[in-house]
C-alpha cells in the first residue's frame, strides 16, 4: 500500500498539486512536438544532414522509452516528490544545454539528458496525483483534468515551435522550458507533499541497461546504415550487437523475480497483439510526423512559421478525438475501434504519399487530420486491451509496458523511415520522392496491422472502472507502473 501524502507531515494543497503536475507533463508533451517545427532550421544552422536530425529526435525518445518503467518504480521507492523535482531539474538544465549546443552531436547529447529527465518527471507527476486522490471517482476526475491540460502541449508544440524558431532561431524552443522549470521547482519544493510505496519492487538495473543498449545498437545501425553502407563492418556489428544484447535481456528478465518486463505477460494473446499494434502506432506516427515540417519547408517552400501551423491538423485531431476513444471501445469493443483507427491512419498516410510540391494545402490538411483521427482512435483502446489482458494488480505495469512499446516504435519509425528516404536519394531520387516512399511505407505497414488486429484482437471490452487511464491524449501520461497501488486499493 502506497504511503499517503500526509506521511510527510502535512496535507498538500490539491489545487496547487494538480497545477504543478499538469504543468510538468505539459512541458514534457510540448517537447514531443515543438522540436519537429525547428528541424529545418537546425539542419541549416548546424550544417547537419538527415542523419543528424534523426539522432536529435531519437536520442530523446530512446531514453524516454527505455527508462519510463524504471522511472515509475524509482519514484515509488525513493519518493515521488523527490523524483519529480529531480526530473524537473535535469530536464530544465538539459534544455539550457540543448540551446547552447554548437553542433548536432552536442545537441543529441543534450537530448539524451532531456530524455532522462522526462522519464523521471512524467511518471512521478502521475504518481503524485494518484497518491493525493485516494478516492477512485476523485482520482478519475483529477487524471482527466491532468490529461486534458497537459495534452494542450501536443497542440501548442507545432505553433510555438514555428513562432519561436521563425523569430529567434531553433535554440528558443529549448529556452522556453527554462521559466516553466523554474516555476515547477519553486512551487514544487514549497507545496508538494512527499509520498512513496515502501513495498515497491526493486529497480531492474540489468534489464534497464540491456534494453537501452540493445535498442540503442539497433537504432545506430538503422540511422547510420544509409550513410556508412548497410554492409559495412560497423553497421553489421551494430545489428549483431543488438541481437546479442536482446537475447541477453530476454535471458536476464526470465530469471529475475521482479523483472521490468515480465515475459509471461506475452503468453496472453490480447496483451501480445495490443502491444505489437502499439509498436506500429509509434513507428508510423512518430516516423511520419518527423517529416511533416520538412515536407512543407523543403518540398513546398513554406516558411518555418507557416510549416508549424500547417502540421497542426494531426495533433489537433488527436487532442479532440482521444478523449472519446476509450468510450467508443467500452461501447463497441477494442477490436472494431482499433481496426477502424488503424485503417484510417494507414489510409491517411498513403494519401500523404501522393502529395507533391504543387499540391495545394486545401488538399493536404485533411490527410493530416485523418492520420490524427486514426491514431487517436487506437492508442487508448490498445492500452485498455493490454490492461484487460492481465490481473488488476498488474494493470499499471501493463499500461506502462504499452506506453514503452509505443516509444520503442517511435524510435524505430524515425530510424527506418529516415533510412527509406536516404536509400531513395542514394538511388538518384529527389527528397520529395523519398518522402512519398516513406509515407507510403508507413501507411502500408499500418494498414497491414489493421488487418492483423482485426483478425487477432479479442472481442473484449474494458472491465468496469478501467476506462480512467484512457482519457489521456498521450498514453505515456497515464500508463505507468505507479497506478498498480492505486488500482489495488
Amino acid at each position: 500500500m502506497a504511503a499517503s501524502p500526509e506521511a510527510s507531515g502535512r496535507r498538500p494543497n490539491r489545487a496547487v498539486l494538480l497545477t504543478v503536475t499538469c504543468l510538468g507533463q505539459f512541458m514534457v508533451l510540448l517537447d514531443n512536438t515543438i522540436v519537429g517545427a525547428a528541424l529545418p532550421d537546425m539542419q541549416h544552422r548546424l550544417h547537419t544532414e538527415l542523419t543528424g536530425l534523426q539522432w536529435i529526435v531519437d536520442a530523446y525518445v530512446l531514453l524516454v522509452a527505455m527508462l519510463l518503467l524504471s522511472g515509475g518504480v524509482f519514484a515509488d521507492r525513493f519518493g515521488r516528490k523527490r523524483v519529480y523535482l529531480a526530473g524537473a531539474v535535469v530536464f530544465t538544465a538539459a534544455s539550457v544545454l540543448c540551446s547552447l549546443a554548437p553542433s548536432a552531436g552536442w545537441l543529441a547529447g543534450g537530448r539524451v539528458l532531456q530524455g532522462i529527465g522526462a522519464a523521471a518527471l512524467s511518471p512521478a507527476s502521475l504518481a503524485l496525483l494518484v497518491a493525493a486522490y485516494p478516492v477512485p471517482q476523485e482520482r478519475i476526475k483529477a487524471i482527466g483534468l491532468w490529461a486534458g491540460f497537459s495534452g494542450i502541449g501536443l497542440v501548442a508544440g507545432p505553433v510555438a515551435g514555428g513562432v519561436l524558431t521563425d523569430a529567434f532561431g531553433w535554440p528558443a524552443i529549448f529556452l522556453v522550458n527554462l521559466p516553466i522549470g523554474v516555476i515547477l521547482l519553486l512551487v514544487g519544493v514549497r507545496h508538494l507533499g512527499e509520498s512513496r510505496n515502501p513495498s515497491a519492487p526493486a529497480i531492474d538495473i540489468p534489464g534497464t541497461a540491456l534494453s537501452v543498449l540493445a535498442v540503442g545498437a539497433m537504432t545506430y545501425g538503422l540511422i547510420e546504415g544509409g550513410a556508412r553502407g548497410w554492409t559495412s563492418p560497423v553497421i553489421l556489428g551494430s545489428f549483431a550487437a543488438a541481437a546479442i544484447l536482446l537475447a541477453a535481456f530476454v535471458a536476464v528478465e526470465a530469471r529475475r523475480s521482479a523483472p521490468m518486463l515480465p515475459l509471461r505477460l506475452f503468453g496472453q494473446r490480447l496483451f501480445t497483439v495490443s502491444n505489437t499494434a502499439m509498436v506500429v502506432v509509434g513507428f508510423a506516427l512518430m516516423g511520419s510526423s518527423f517529416f511533416f515540417s520538412q515536407f512543407f519547408v523543403y518540398v513546398q517552400g513554406s516558411s518555418i512559421l507557416r510549416a508549424g501551423l500547417q502540421t497542426l491538423p494531426t495533433s489537433l485531431a488527436m487532442v479532440i478525438v482521444s478523449p472519446f476513444a476509450g468510450r467508443l471501445a467500452a461501447r463497441h469493443g477494442f477490436r472494431i475501434v482499433v481496426t477502424i483507427g488503424l485503417a484510417l491512419a494507414g489510409g491517411g498516410l498513403l494519401a500523404l504519399g501522393m502529395v507533391h510540391a504543387d499540391t495545394g494545402y486545401g488538399n493536404v490538411w485533411w490527410r493530416l487530420g485523418v492520420v490524427g483521427i486514426g491514431f487517436a482512435l487506437t492508442m487508448s483502446p490498445l492500452t485498455g486491451a493490454a490492461i484487460q489482458a492481465v490481473s488488476p494488480q498488474e494493470g499499471g505495469l501493463a499500461s506502462g509496458i504499452s506506453s514503452t512499446t509505443r516509444q520503442i516504435g517511435a524510435v524505430l519509425g524515425v530510424a527506418v523511415l529516415g533510412a527509406v528516404v536516404r536509400t531513395r536519394q542514394s538511388g538518384g531520387a529527389s527528397f520529395e520522392t523519398g518522402l512519398n516512399s516513406a509515407f507510403v511505407a508507413a501507411g502500408a505497414i499500418t494498414l497491414a496491422t489493421a488487418v492483423f488486429t482485426g483478425l487477432w484482437l479479442a472481442r473484449s471490452k474494458p472491465v468496469e472502472g478501467s476506462a480512467a487511464p484512457h482519457r489521456s491524449t498521450d498514453p505515456d501520461a497515464v500508463t505507468t507502473p505507479n497506478e498498480v497501488s492505486a488500482k489495488s486499493r
